[in-house]
């Protein structure tokens, strides 16, 4: 059915549960596996209309505290593969938009399904928030599964 499943994960709890489900189902296909972190670009801190810059992260502290929450959220789909024998790799992708960045990462592994997790917010806290689920469901050309 499946060949190339992508489960993109942001470290959260919910995430946990798309991975043991696109783990399952890579398993239960003979699919391999894809796991996928989207990092946000580097943007200097600035305040006000004057543009006054402010001491924060530098730009290689934030890609070094990047690539750590990259690795710590990666971890859990190297282990549950690992655990069900499931051929996987692990991707970072750079991306403003991160339903951008997942939808890269399904086209450049020519991936065939995406599995990942919604946090359910409907109503108000979903138009102010947006969902990056429902813009990669909009805009995906291959299947998505939702885990909620």
């Amino acid at each position: 059915m499946f060949k190339h499943i992508l489960v993109s994960t942001d470290g959260s709890k919910l995430s946990g549960k798309a991975i043991r489900a696109a783990v399952r189902l890579a398993a239960a296909t003979g699919a391999k596996l894809t796991g996928c972190y989207v990092v946000a670009p580097y943007v200097a801190p600035m305040y006000g209309e004057a543009a006054i810059y402010l001491p924060g992260l530098s730009a290689a502290q934030y890609r070094k505290n990047g690539a750590r929450a990259a690795k710590k959220a990666l971890a859990a789909i190297e282990i549950e593969a690992r655990i069900a024998g499931t051929p996987f790799v692990t991707k970072v992708v750079y991306g403003a938009l991160p339903w951008e960045g997942i939808l890269r990462a399904a086209r450049s592994g020519r991936c065939d399904a995406v599995v990942m997790a919604s946090h359910g917010r409907g109503g108000l806290g979903g138009l102010i928030l947006g969902s990056e689920t429902v813009r990669v469901l909009a805009h995906s050309k291959v299947p998505v599964l939702v885990v909620r």
